[in-house]
């Protein structure tokens, strides 16, 4: 066997890094965002033995919605592309780009084994740059063909080197081949076919049998007249090896997926659903197809599932010729490889083997599959059409006249496959381009209209979204999830009239139960989406909230483990005020899920409005375990220990803090609750170092800015608190607690009684019953020396506050000065002499009159709802509970812990929180 010099590994990776350089521009698009994107499996947070109990998309390999792809080290590379450069495309394209390079080489190196130096290398070539192979290698997704084949070669070389020169057996190249075939199955099913390749080559290439040859010697065994060759015996030993550990992996792999065959519907792969003879005539017809694809590949598409390929329902449809000829092809080329024995022949089987046997698991043939035709699938079956090509030009180059001719040619496929390759991956550029190109070449596919309205829908262009998501109802009148997405974007577009009735027909369309048959068996577990997004939008009209809570209740009826439905019922029975059913509901969801960080999220929310502190706390915290940087359980745990008035939680609260404003650098809202609890520990320079932090990313924040006033005021620092209080009043000149301080402020340290007692007029004009702002204005008019004015002025205050015994003090202070100066004989509304009597009045309704106010602004709070990618099923935004709370919370001060809420549309939104501390 020839070795792969270094020359020709260079020329191969160049080559593949000339296709493909362009690639490393394109982003996260298709299946790779459920694989990359949403996969939470690649997360330094997530166990790492989480990869070998889920499936490819980070769903328990235990749940019914689980495609049962076990691919954990295909996972583990993502995971480690995840670790460098987390969610940077480029790194991910770059190991592809690799990958695909090192296929070259150990392709090359096994064409070595039936080719000459030269063919070798032109199959080699052809392989590097067949455009077929733009889904494998540019999405991303597809490095687990990439990985698989890697393995898949290796084993095959492996394999070869187990007969030793005097044809016994070695066996560590066997044991080597057990684990590499292994290793090619965790990286993608298809690897353990390596092991039926190794069986042709044992039998027709390493042994020279031909099917003559092979068919007498067994024939002789049977009948007794002759025993087993040695060799013979040698080689059936090594076969039993392979095929009884073949026999353990497949054990493995249907205990791994629980002895059960995933969930695909009509959509996915019509012809699977079909009677017969449609079936079996649809998906013989495919092979043809698949083989055009290899031949020309001009026209690629990302999606041929649905009304792509029509099915052949008759035997009179045209195109079973295709089939027949299809066939007819395979049968010559096979009868050739099996009868003789010479070169070309075994380069034909062995070409053959790898053409048919890798290509078995997505051919539909023996199970089906969920999809009609993937170009990725076809990476390795190419491997075997890029041997027949070379050995073709082989042939034809031996021919003196033809030698020009054949070299011209070839150089022609390989110009021309490397221009197409590389335009080919700009459409992997982005999901709108993607889509659309795959449009030019299908528009009977309405999963290709529903992705292109995504795409529109992701840059939050509905309106033109709306518009591929009706033309995918008319091109599938049937499509459940292309209704979904209808209603969806009615409702982004505040249509919510039209947004119902689009639901009511997809609805209409889920199939109906059967007594005695299994649902889950006829239904995509996402299509029941359907139920929670309808539910989602008639709650908004608290009217409705029956009729939304029958829903989720019948979804729940339909799949007792839809867990959506508990998640969305439970917010739906909390907004209700149903606080027991409603913990009931999460509780239930976390049996069936319990390393959901959002389901202990939410239910921590129940626990607060259920007025149990500490098991939210506890629920947070169980949040917090399984994705230690949960924004919002970082925010709402630490505003709870903040709350609780406990100093010995203020560290951790801080720290908390500290955490959500790395995760939220632009969120005012970490910075303040920061100063807050700055200002807790009587750390003012911290305080004012935060809330300035709040105010310089949120202008106008209101409790920033009063906030800090107060802690200029409280360290007597008046004159830097002025500004802050005219900024504030500038944005929010109806804030009653800022023209309180101001008026303070001015009246007792500025001396300003006229500018005081227009911040305490301005109060009563917006509240005539403001006691505070009533009585301060009193104060005014003792300081401006008009006894008659203050007394009527706190006459008034008493009637408004009769049991405030500092107002009812204060009235007896000026009628005694009121009756010292009628004796003295002294005008009472005139300027009197200076003295500290009328101290007297205006302490007590100053500074300390005017506590912390904290919370006016919101917080949202995070909703747990499956994001599920694909046609006809609503992404996360699509559930109307991505908003669905708002939550403030506040600290009190030492001596009052109350705090004051106002509820708006049941957990909607919590309004703004705001307190006034009263004191002598």
């Amino acid at each position: 066997m020839a070795v792969v010099s270094w020359k020709e590994i260079l020329l191969l990776s160049g080559l593949v890094v000339g296709c493909y350089w362009n690639s490393l521009s394109c982003g996260f698009v298709f299946d790779d965002v459920s694989a990359i994107l949403d996969n939470k499996d690649l997360r330094p947070s997530t166990p790492i033995h989480n990869l070998f109990l889920n499936d490819f998309w980070g769903t328990p390999m235990a749940e019914e919605r689980s495609h049962k792809s076990y691919r954990p080290l295909t996972v583990l590379t993502f995971r480690l592309n995840y670790l460098f450069s987390e969610l940077s495309a480029a790194s991910y394209h770059l190991l592809n780009v690799i990958l695909h390079a090192v296929v070259c080489v150990l392709f090359l190196r096994v064409c070595r084994l039936f080719l000459d130096k030269t063919s070798s290398l032109v199959a080699a070539l052809l392989f590097a740059v067949h455009p077929i192979h733009t889904e494998a290698v540019t999405g991303v997704v597809g490095r687990a063909e990439l990985l698989s084949s890697i393995f898949l070669l290796a084993a095959f070389l492996a394999y070869t080197k187990s007969t030793g020169p005097d044809h016994s057996i070695v066996w560590p190249p066997i044991a080597l081949t057990v684990v590499l075939v292994a290793a090619a199955t965790l990286c993608k099913e298809q690897g353990i076919t390596v092991v039926g390749v190794c069986c042709v080559y044992e039998i027709f290439i390493a042994q020279g049998f031909t099917l003559p040859m092979l068919v007498d010697t067994i024939w002789q065994v049977l009948q007794g007249k002759d025993g087993f060759p040695y060799a013979v015996l040698q080689t059936l030993l090594k076969l039993i090896v392979l095929v009884i550990s073949t026999l353990l992996l497949v054990i493995i792999r249907v205990q791994v997926i629980q002895s059960q065959l995933p969930v695909f519907t009509r959509f996915d792969n019509p012809a699977a659903v079909s009677t017969t003879p449609t079936r079996q005539l649809t998906f013989n017809y495919l092979l043809p197809v698949n083989a055009w694809l290899l031949l020309n590949p001009s026209e690629l598409c990302c999606d041929w599932t649905m009304g792509t390929i029509p099915l052949v329902e008759s035997l009179v449809d045209l195109r079973n010729l295709a089939t027949l000829v299809f066939y007819i092809f395979l049968g010559l080329l096979a009868y050739h490889s099996l009868r003789y024995r010479h070169g070309s022949a075994k380069t034909v089987i062995m070409a053959l083997s790898l053409i048919v046997l890798p290509f078995i698991p997505a051919s539909n043939l023996f199970f089906p599959v969920g999809f009609v035709v993937a170009e990725r699938v076809l990476y390795v079956p190419s491997m075997g059409f890029c041997v027949l090509v070379a050995h073709g030009f082989k042939m034809i180059s031996h021919k003196g006249q033809l030698k020009k001719i054949s070299w011209l040619m070839i150089g022609l496929l390989l110009t021309t496959y490397t221009v197409k390759t590389f335009h080919r991956n700009w459409d992997w550029e982005s999901e709108y381009t993607l889509f659309t190109s795959a449009l030019k070449v299908n528009k009977n596919n309405a999963k290709l209209w529903n992705n292109v309205g995504h795409a529109l829908e992701n840059q939050n262009n509905y309106a033109k979204a709306l518009r591929y998501f009706l033309q995918a109802t008319r091109v599938q009148p049937d499509d459940i999830g292309a209704h979904m997405n209808v209603g969806r974007t009615y409702k982004n577009l505040n249509k919510s009239k039209e947004a119902e009735e689009a639901y009511l027909v997809a609805k209409s369309l889920m199939p109906q139960v059967i007594p005695g048959k299994k649902y889950a068996t006829r239904v995509a577990p996402n299509h029941l989406n359907v139920y929670i997004n309808l539910a989602n939008l008639i709650r908004a009209n608290d009217s409705r909230l029956e009729e939304a809570d029958q829903l989720y209740r019948q979804a729940i009826s339909m799949r007792p483990d839809f867990k959506q439905a508990y998640i969305s019922r439970g917010e739906l029975l909390l907004k209700m005020n149903k606080l027991t059913e409603a913990r009931d509901a999460y509780l239930r969801a976390l049996e069936l899920d319990r390393t959901n960080a959002d389901l202990w999220y939410n239910l921590a929310i129940v626990y607060i409005e259920m007025k149990d502190p500490s098991e939210a706390l506890k629920n947070f915290n169980h949040a917090l375990e399984l994705n230690p940087r949960h924004k919002l359980a970082l925010f709402n745990s630490a505003l709870l220990m903040q709350e609780s008035g406990e100093p010995k939680f203020w560290p951790e609260a801080n720290r908390r803090f500290l955490t959500y404003v790395e995760e939220e650098p632009d969120d005012a809202n970490g910075y303040f609750n920061l100063g807050m609890l700055a200002m807790d520990a009587n750390e003012n320079a911290a305080a004012e170092r935060w809330m300035r932090k709040a105010i310089g990313l949120q202008a106008g924040f209101r409790s920033a800015l009063f906030n800090l006033a107060l802690l200029y005021s409280q360290s007597k620092r008046e004159v830097d608190a002025l500004p802050v209080l005219d900024e504030l009043l500038h944005h929010h000149p109806e804030h009653i607690k800022g023209l309180i301080l101001k008026g303070d402020i001015l009246m007792n340290h500025k001396k300003d009684t006229r500018g005081a007692k227009a911040c305490f007029e301005r109060i009563l004009r917006m509240d005539p019953t403001n006691v505070q702002g009533k009585h301060n204005l009193c104060v005014v008019y003792f300081e401006e020396r008009d006894l008659p004015r203050a007394e009527r002025c706190l006459e008034e205050t008493l009637d408004l506050a009769p049991n405030e015994e500092y107002v009812r003090r204060h009235l007896s202070i000026v009628r005694s000065k009121m009756a010292a100066m009628s004796a003295a004989g002294r005008p009472l509304s005139s300027a009197t002499t200076e003295g500290a009597t009328t101290e007297g009045v205006a302490e007590g309704r100053g500074v300390d009159a005017v506590g912390k106010e904290v919370g006016d602004e919101k917080n949202e709070r995070k909703s747990s709802t499956e994001s599920v990618r694909g046609v006809g099923v609503d992404q996360s935004k699509s559930l109307d509970n991505s908003q669905s709370d708002k939550r403030t919370k506040g600290k009190s001060t030492k001596d009052i812990k109350d705090i004051e809420k106002k509820r708006a549309a049941a957990l909607k939104r919590l309004e703004e929180i705001e307190r006034i501390l009263s004191g002598d």
